[in-house]
């Protein structure tokens, strides 16, 4: 009698495997119903992200392209502010 105890409390009790089964065939037949859905959303999330870098390293390299004409601009500024105006009696 002690022994159908045993059994029938080893049987009563699932292991965490027994548990988890259950629940993983759930979000198995959740994944093949709205897998369709779920690629457009990881899709449509990852054009938005290519999108938002793109658009961070143009901006970067146009603000760098800025600077450089600036830099330019006033190298070109000093170089005609050291020679003076440019007129008739000393050009």
């Amino acid at each position: 009698m002690a022994e159908k105890g045993a059994e029938e409390s080893a049987k009563a009790s699932p292991s965490s495997g027994e548990k988890q089964l259950p629940r993983r065939k759930q979000e198995l037949d959740y994944f093949k119903r709205n897998a369709a859905r779920l690629r457009t959303r990881n899709l449509g999330t990852g054009l938005l992200i290519g999108a938002f870098v793109v658009g961070m390293f143009s901006y970067t390299i146009l603000s760098v392209k800025q600077e450089r004409v600036l830099e330019e601009l006033d190298d070109e500024a000093r170089v005609h502010i050291m020679r003076g105006p440019r007129t008739g009696a000393n050009s």
